[in-house]
């Protein structure tokens, strides 16, 4: 399997790469993301013979047809260090921890099912860990195979960073800088990052915005001369191997919820930065039969405002929300490329023309109306896409709603999910929302909803008042740069 740009400058300078070489890095060289030259697919046959697999030998059979360099021996064995009851040991009472992702049903009415997927259960209580604990395993291996070190370059804005730091901790050759927003993350969010004690974890607080924190790591990672000399890679969602990891609860997903290939399930996911949803795409186009993607968004509505409009209109720090879902504050989507590339039949041209107009002009219109980039907004719905939104008063509707009915305590991601899931489900469907979080990361508006605090899981009682350990800096790139160059020696 080999992998190319988005932005298709493909040359004897920036040639197709095969999973290993584009592992540790994010950015292509054009400034463009990675994607398979095709994407494999999966027959009945297979999905057939992965009803019955464990979470581990699923990852395997997924990962296998993307990282085809990788031998398969290795492969399995990775899949089976990372996705195992006790990495994934936060299950909530009723919850079989060694499903890994479990599911549960929260309502039947007129033939349809609104299911919750459990995705929190790792080691720092949200659906990153997924990816990133085996993200942290595959680039170690890597590292040794090579004899080489990391530095790991990210912007977080809330769930990332923990993910990243906790699989990354006390590994080999491994350093982590990793960006987040300055006093706008949860109180819970902040403390499992900054009370990290490990000399190969370094957290800045950023004086902005998420985008802010983004657009720096972007701008090192095109930055080829000093990307290379310090060793820079990243864990963000445009890392390939987290997007990929993704996909493989999709599987599972539709795999535990139906019992015939020819059902299909929904999903709805929150979505701020489009990683999470673009593994649902790429699940779809190898043959998964999901019906359709409901991408969620919160105040910071660019995706729903495409998915209604065709129009991408990327917000400025001024015009971001700080809302009470703060992983989803984000106004500039970066996996959202990979999505336009497939709409656009893969036309890198005019992709790579989009995304400058965006850097210029701060969006691009699709909706084929006199004076538009293009009309191709008509062909979403042939890829599933629909979308909505939650404010803040919905999300403590729908937390409250839930625990009443259900008895259920959701995260404020999740109630995103759920209250967008409802406006979306109808009979005879079964509607999966992909859970974001445990509802303990973000405590203050839980007990605003329901007037008391969420349930902990053992080992995070009093994490708030641990000491924490990170540096205040302004959005500055050669700051930035100047940081990592004095931590790394090289």
């Amino acid at each position: 399997m080999q992998y190319v740009s988005t932005r298709g400058q493909v040359s004897a300078q920036f040639p197709a790469q095969s999973f290993s070489q584009i592992l540790l890095g994010g950015l292509a060289p054009d400034g463009g993301l990675y994607l398979p030259v095709e994407y494999p697919k999966v027959s009945g046959d297979e999905l057939d013979a992965w009803r019955k697999l464990s979470y581990a030998d699923l990852a395997f059979e997924v990962l296998k047809k993307f990282a085809t360099d990788i031998p398969q021996e290795d492969l399995k064995a990775l899949a089976h260090k990372t996705y195992t009851a006790d990495v994934y040991r936060n299950a909530r009472a009723g919850e079989d921890a060694s499903q890994i992702t479990p599911l549960r049903v929260l309502e039947e009415r007129d033939g349809a099912k609104l299911v919750l997927q459990a995705l929190s259960n790792g080691p720092t209580l949200a659906f990153k860990d997924m990816a990133m604990q085996l993200l942290g395993n595959l680039f170690e291996y890597e590292l040794a195979k090579e004899h080489s070190e990391l530095n790991i370059f990210g912007a977080t804005s809330g769930d990332t960073g923990s993910a990243a730091e906790y699989a990354m901790r006390g590994k080999k050759g491994i350093r982590v800088f990793m960006l987040s927003p300055h006093r706008k993350m949860s109180a819970f969010q902040t403390a499992q990052m900054f009370s990290l004690q490990d000399p190969n974890i370094f957290n800045i607080a950023v004086e902005g915005v998420f985008d802010d924190c983004q657009d720096m790591v972007k701008a090192v990672s095109n930055d080829l001369e000093f990307k290379t000399r310090q060793k820079i890679g990243t864990v963000n969602s445009i890392n390939w191997a987290r997007v990929v990891a993704q996909v493989v609860y999709y599987f599972r997903g539709y795999l535990s919820a139906t019992t015939a290939n020819e059902q299909k399930v929904s999903f709805t996911v929150p979505s701020g930065n489009f990683g999470n949803i673009c593994a649902g795409h790429i699940a779809r186009m190898m043959g998964l039969p999901i019906n359709k993607l409901v991408v969620a968004t919160n105040e910071n509505d660019v995706l729903d405002e495409f998915f209604r409009t065709g129009v991408y209109r990327v917000r400025k720090s001024a015009e971001t929300y700080h809302t009470t879902s703060p992983s989803m504050d984000i106004s500039k989507a970066s996996n959202f490329e990979r999505f336009i590339y497939d709409l656009l039949d893969r036309d890198a041209e005019r992709v790579r023309a989009l995304f400058k107009k965006v850097e210029t002009h701060g969006g691009f219109d699709l909706s084929g109306k006199p004076g538009s980039d293009g009309d191709e907004f008509k062909k979403v719905a042939q890829y599933g896409f629909v979308s909505g939104k939650s404010v803040h008063a919905d999300r403590i509707a729908t937390i409250r709603d839930v625990q009443a009915k259900y008895g259920v305590t959701i995260d404020t991601h999740t109630a995103d999910g759920v209250k967008v899931a409802r406006e979306n489900l109808v009979a005879g469907e079964t509607m999966i929302v992909l859970e974001t979080a445990l509802p303990a990361k973000f405590n203050e508006t839980i007990r605003e909803a329901l007037g008391r605090d969420a349930e902990r899981p053992a080992g995070f009682e009093n994490i708030e008042a641990l000491p924490q350990r990170f540096e205040v800096m302004a959005p500055d790139v050669e700051k930035m740069k100047a940081y990592i160059a004095s931590r790394t020696g090289l």
